[in-house]
């Protein structure tokens, strides 16, 4: 399989920067203390913004070149953005496995009223576990300024304003019709003075052919995708850890072996249903969270060069357990078959690879094993020229049987190309 671009250069990017902690149009929340998030969101968006202030006096010896002052904030997830008078200070995200979040580190505040503005985001809700209803999402606390002459300053039961969801959000940007009801940046403007929080918008055509549809997200951050108005969803460029080198099964299972990708995005595509686009002028939506280059976004398509089986000859099927329970004597159904299928549009044009016998190897490097038979070329030959195709193992078919006794299967590569 490859996925190859469809044109990313000829989409013209515009963009409309997020207000930080904005308190224009929205319903407010002002209480003493910190709120569950998914209790004030109600699920109506992934976003909640903690709002709070401090006092810092012109005398406070970190003005005068001292030590710079640290924030410390504990959250239960899943994401959290640090904002101090506007200005990024700092991000931080759970793990799948914890999605607590303990976050320090360096702010600045000047003399007089500092705006703290805290935005955290939940990534979907809990569906399994242990009483996962009673789960927390959102800042818990403590929210403790570090550093001041005075020494630490506990900001967790001091006034905190709430804000449900992003400016963007209740223009509804991602729309067709909120999309145009603001004013975009364009040219060369996208390049300078780029904000963490920023909303994207271009538009394409669909291009032709049958190939399913991805938008390669690979230069971005952390957000959400919208086509027409129809939410692919949300996408996290996440890079895998690990350590890639060591590819042997043996011994005892372990979640670290062989291990592959290591450095490389976790996932990079993003499925786009045809069903969403219209011919020309699709609209594309992205709000990224962290920053990234909209420039390296592109549509591409999934081609498909080759396609692999590896069956063995007492593989179980549905039809097997029917003839079972029906008592029907029909040994032609409890015969496996090897089942290829090119992608639409396309065909059987070569076999790269075939044996039955006892091949190893896994799909792009089969290898022949120590029994093989001769006409295993011969016999998925037959496919070539079919887009799908499915052949029978036995070793009748095989012209006999290469190793009696011995448990055999059928590994095949088959190339695929447009068809005629």
């Amino acid at each position: 399989m490859q996925m190859w671009s469809n044109g990313a250069s000829s989409m013209m990017w515009e963009r409309y920067d997020e207000e930080v902690g904005s308190l224009a149009a929205a319903p407010l929340l002002t209480t003493s203390g910190l709120l569950e998030q998914l209790n004030v969101t109600r699920d109506t968006s992934d976003y909640l913004w903690y709002m709070t202030s401090v006092d810092v006096s012109p005398s406070e010896k970190f003005l005068q070149g001292g030590k710079p002052l640290s924030l410390s904030v504990q959250s239960a997830g899943h994401a959290l953005h640090i904002f101090i008078n506007g200005q990024l200070q700092g991000s931080a995200s759970g793990t799948r496995e914890d999605k607590r979040i303990s976050y320090k580190g360096n702010v600045n505040l000047r003399a007089g009223t500092n705006k703290i503005s805290l935005l955290s985001v939940a990534c979907g809700l809990p569906n399994i576990g242990v009483h996962y209803e009673t789960w927390n999402t959102g800042v818990n606390g403590p929210v403790v300024l570090h550093g001041l002459d005075e020494g630490s300053r506990d900001l967790t039961w001091q006034t905190w304003t709430y804000q449900v969801g992003l400016k963007g959000e209740q223009m509804n940007l991602n729309s067709l019709e909120g999309a145009s009801s603001v004013e975009w940046m364009q040219g060369s403007l996208i390049a300078q003075n780029q904000m963490p929080l920023a909303w994207y918008r271009a538009y394409f055509d669909t291009p032709s052919g049958d190939e399913p549809l991805a938008l390669d997200m690979g230069s971005m951050g952390k957000g959400q995708i919208w086509i027409n108005g129809q939410s692919i969803g949300r996408y996290s460029l996440a890079y895998a850890t690990g350590d890639c080198k060591d590819y042997s099964y043996t011994g005892s299972f372990r979640a670290t072996k062989c291990q592959a990708g290591c450095g490389q995005p976790t996932q990079r595509w993003y499925h786009v249903p045809k069903s969403w686009l219209q011919p020309s002028r699709n609209l594309l939506v992205v709000f990224e969270e962290l920053g990234g280059d909209t420039s390296k976004i592109s549509l591409v398509k999934r081609s498909v060069s080759s396609v692999c089986a590896d069956v063995s000859e007492f593989h179980p099927s549905i039809k097997n357990w029917q003839t079972e329970s029906s008592g029907e004597a029909k040994p032609e159904l409890r015969r496996s078959k090897v089942h290829l299928r090119c992608a639409p549009g396309q065909s059987i044009s070569a076999i790269k690879f075939a044996s039955f016998g006892t091949p190893s190897g896994t799909c792009g490097s089969f290898e022949q094993g120590e029994c093989h038979s001769t006409k295993s070329q011969t016999v998925l030959e037959k496919c070539i020229g079919k887009q799908r195709c499915a052949v029978a193992i036995s070793p009748d078919n095989f012209g006999g049987d290469p190793c009696p006794n011995v448990m055999k299967r059928v590994a095949v590569e088959a190339v695929c190309s447009p068809g005629t």
